[in-house]
């Protein structure tokens, strides 16, 4: 392997994976001799990078699930310290995942490696001390959302924004999608997250609140790969649930109206013009500490976008299955709320700009191979 064209990944979510798939992918096509490695998921091994650990093994989800798990993430960071020193990568680029990632800038530092960060931390929500360790620690910021350029500014930093990335999957996905499911009833889309332990809490009160629609509507879960169908299949049981494994954008594409964890997944649902109700729920411990930390009007990337209330946030004690139930109702066609959303859609899509930044990313990040 040649260590002057090695570029080593680190990301510990879904979104990240799926993010940095597409990087990988348009940098191969730009450089013939370049090589990776990572931490990922399926969507990087997809693209035939080597994956030294699988993302389910590190998606820890709200502040006590990490102190929970505080002693595994540090074997995870001194495994990943003894991978880089034997590969010695002649770039490290991070995805996201803030808590391990910016440690691990300041050790590659120290290592004279080369780090670049994809996707930036939310630092302006909250630990914005954070600021100073990747000016310190990052050779390069990449961003990913229209606001976060201004704010960087302010402290004399110049990141990188060509776009959001997830236009590129959404091009990608209408370009070469395949049989969309047929349903007699409109769809009412469900996606929980990726993660065990938020669709644990979320999925039942989901499923109730749905249930109300089931004359109506056809019920259709986004169900993530890394969790297996038994346990979707488990909490859905005696339930009319069409299972949708690994295809959500086959599914988004159909449906008329969705019930969205918070996330990512609350843009790409938007990004598909459908409709949705935000969800949130976590440990009591977590919620209450992140509403003391975390400086914040919204937690969708919708709201925070268009920096408006657009999409209704049901957090902690307001997501309730009636709740939702009630949100859903005033989505449907003609009700007034939904149009206010698709509207809002369109006004979301222009200020993400055009399709092409994994592309230009990529074009950005090789030259520094050459640095």
């Amino acid at each position: 392997m040649n260590k002057d064209h090695l570029v080593y990944i680190v990301c510990g979510e879904a979104s990240g994976d799926l993010h940095a798939a597409n990087l990988v992918r348009e940098w191969k096509m730009l450089n013939s001799q370049i090589q990776f490695r990572a931490w990922g998921g399926d969507r990087l091994e997809a693209e035939n990078v080597v994956l030294d650990k699988h993302i389910s093994a590190l998606s820890f989800m709200g502040f006590w699930e990490v102190i929970k798990n505080i002693f595994v993430i540090g074997r995870q960071f001194r495994t990943l310290k003894k991978t880089l020193l034997e590969t010695q990568p002649k770039l490290l680029v991070l995805v996201d995942y803030p808590g391990f990632n910016l440690r691990m800038a300041k050790w590659a530092h120290s290592q004279q490696i080369n780090v670049l960060y994809y996707i930036s931390p939310t630092v302006w929500a909250w630990k914005r001390s954070r600021v100073f360790t990747i000016q310190k620690y990052v050779t390069k910021l990449y961003c990913i959302l229209p606001f976060e350029v201004e704010f960087y500014s302010q402290f004399g930093m110049q990141p990188a924004y060509f776009g959001h990335p997830l236009l590129d999957e959404i091009d990608r996905f209408n370009e070469t999608r395949g049989s969309i499911p047929s349903f007699e009833k409109p769809v009412l889309a469900l996606l929980p997250g990726s993660r065990m332990q938020e669709i644990e809490k979320k999925l039942p009160l989901m499923l109730k609140a749905a249930s109300n629609f089931e004359l109506t509507h056809q019920i259709a879960l986004a169900c993530s790969p890394n969790i297996p169908l038994s346990v979707y299949q488990t909490l859905c049981q005696g339930k009319d649930v069409f299972f949708n494994v690994n295809h959500t954008y086959d599914l988004l594409g159909v449906a008329e109206l969705a019930l969205v964890s918070s996330g990512t997944a609350t843009l790409e649902t938007a990004l598909f013009k459908v409709p949705q109700v935000v969800c949130y729920k976590g440990s009591n411990f977590s919620v209450w500490l992140a509403r003391k930390l975390v400086k914040i009007k919204y937690i969708s990337l919708v709201n925070l976008i268009m920096d408006a209330p657009i999409l209704t946030e049901l957090i902690q004690e307001h997501c309730t299955s009636e709740e939702m139930k009630n949100e859903l109702q005033d989505l449907l066609p003609g009700m007034p709320k939904r149009e206010i959303q698709l509207k809002a859609y369109r006004h979301l899509a222009i200020s993400l700009k055009q399709a092409g930044a994994s592309r230009q990313i990529a074009e950005s990040m090789n030259n520094y191979l050459w640095s």
